[in-house]
C-alpha cells in the first residue's frame, strides 16, 4: 500500500518521499504523498499513517472536502435567520471576518494559530483596539460552538480557547471599558431646555423632552423605550412588559415585567394615546437628536445610553437593594451591578428638581 522514493534535489541533497495509495477494484479511491529528510523518519510515518487509515471510516473522512470558516459563516448566518434577524453589527463583523484571510482557511486546518494571526493583523494593520478584537473572536467563537455539533464539520473545539488565552496574555484582547460617565444637572438642564425650546417652536417629530426624562427615570434603552406598548402596562403593579431586552445570551423573545418608577410612571401616563405604541417614535433618531444636541451644547462624551447609568446608580443612592434594582433596570446576573453598589447614602438629587413637573405637564407631540 505504501512506498518510499528516493529522490536528488537540485542543491545536491537526498529527500525521501513516502506514498501512500490505496486502490479498490483497480481504482485509486486515495493518495497522499509527504517527503523527509532522512529515511527512518519517512518510514515511521508511512507505518502510521497506513495505521490511521485502516482504521474504520478513515478513509471517507481523509477524502471529504474541508469546509472554508467563510462558508461555516455564510450557513451559520442562514440558520440563524430562520429562527430570529441577526443583528447589523454582528453581520457585519462576521463579514469582514470571511472576506479575510482567516474566511479562506478549511474547518480541519483551523488552528489558534490562525486565530491569533487574524486577532495581531486587526490590530496593527487595522489600528483596531483589543475591545474590538475581542468583539470580533466572540463572533467568530458563537460559528465556531455550533460548526461540529450542529453541522458535523472538522473544527477543533479547543482552537478558539487556545487563542483567547494567547491573547489575554498578550494584552490583544479585553472587554469593553465601563463607562461612568454620568450627566450633570446642568448638563440635563442645558439639553431638555434645547429640546424644549424645539417642542415649542414645531422643529421637532419626536418628544425628547419626554423621551430623555422617562430613560433616566426608567433605566430603559432608546430601542426598548420605543417597543412599549399601551396594552402592554400593567396598572396594579405599575410595570410594564419590555420586549426583545438585551441580553448577552438572549436578545430577541426576552421579555421582562419592568417595575417603573414613579417619575417614570408619570411620564408614561402623560403621554398622548394616538397608537398601539406609547412612544411612536424610532430608536436611531432618538440617538441622533440626543447627539446632535450634545454637539450644538458642546456637551462631551455624553451618550445616550448614559442616562440609563445615571437611572441605575440613582436607584442604589436611594438606597434600594440589587433586587429592587433589577426589578426597574431587568439585570438578571446581578454581578453585572456591582459596581453600582458602592453608590451608598447620597439621596436624591432629583428631589425638587422642577424638570421633573415640566417633563409631565409640558405640552406634547403626536405621532406624525
Amino acid at each position: 500500500m505504501g512506498s518510499i522514493t528516493v529522490r536528488k534535489r537540485k542543491d545536491g541533497s537526498t529527500g525521501y518521499t513516502a506514498q501512500i495509495r490505496i486502490m479498490k477494484k483497480g481504482v485509486t479511491v486515495y493518495q497522499e504523498s509527504q517527503t523527509f529528510e532522512r529515511k527512518a523518519v519517512a518510514q515511521a510515518w508511512l507505518k502510521k499513517r497506513e495505521a490511521e487509515l485502516a482504521e474504520p471510516g478513515a478513509l471517507d473522512k481523509a477524502n471529504r472536502k474541508g469546509v472554508t470558516v467563510k462558508s461555516m459563516i455564510e450557513k451559520y448566518v442562514l440558520e440563524y435567520e430562520k429562527i430570529r434577524p441577526l443583528g447589523k453589527t454582528k453581520r457585519a463583523t462576521l463579514t469582514a471576518i470571511s472576506l479575510s484571510a482567516l474566511g479562506s482557511i478549511e474547518d480541519a486546518q483551523l488552528t489558534s494559530q490562525h486565530i491569533v494571526e487574524y486577532a495581531n493583523d486587526r490590530m496593527q494593520k487595522d489600528g483596531v483596539q483589543a475591545q474590538t478584537v475581542g468583539n470580533d473572536l466572540a463572533h467568530l467563537g458563537a460559528v465556531l460552538a455550533v460548526a461540529k455539533p450542529a453541522w458535523g464539520y472538522e473544527v477543533d473545539e479547543t482552537a478558539m480557547a487556545h487563542a483567547r488565552r494567547v491573547l489575554k496574555k498578550m494584552g490583544a484582547v479585553s472587554r469593553s471599558k465601563e463607562r461612568e460617565r454620568r450627566p450633570t444637572i446642568k448638563e440635563l438642564e442645558r439639553i431638555l431646555g434645547y429640546f424644549a425650546e424645539m417642542r415649542d417652536r414645531r422643529r421637532q417629530q419626536t418628544d425628547m423632552v419626554r423621551v430623555i426624562g422617562f430613560a433616566l427615570f426608567s433605566t430603559r434603552r432608546q430601542e426598548e423605550i420605543t417597543r412599549i406598548r399601551w396594552d402592554a402596562m400593567d396598572e396594579e403593579r405599575q410595570a410594564v412588559l419590555i420586549t426583545d431586552m438585551k441580553n448577552p445570551g438572549q436578545k430577541w423573545g426576552n421579555d421582562v415585567w419592568c417595575h417603573m418608577p414613579d417619575e417614570a410612571w408619570a411620564i408614561l401616563k402623560s403621554m398622548p394615546r394616538t397608537g398601539e405604541f406609547v412612544f411612536p417614535y424610532n430608536s436611531r433618531s432618538i440617538s441622533a437628536a440626543f447627539t446632535r444636541a450634545c454637539h450644538f451644547l458642546e456637551i462631551e462624551d455624553l451618550h445616550f445610553h448614559d442616562l440609563r447609568h445615571d437611572g441605575v446608580s440613582r436607584l442604589f443612592e436611594l438606597g434600594w437593594d440589587i433586587p429592587q434594582v433589577a426589578s426597574v433596570s431587568g439585570h438578571r446576573d446581578w454581578n453585572s451591578m456591582r459596581r453600582y453598589t458602592h453608590l451608598r447614602g447620597k439621596g436624591d438629587r432629583y428631589a425638587g428638581w422642577e424638570w421633573v413637573q415640566k417633563i409631565i405637564t409640558g405640552p406634547t407631540i403626536g405621532a406624525r
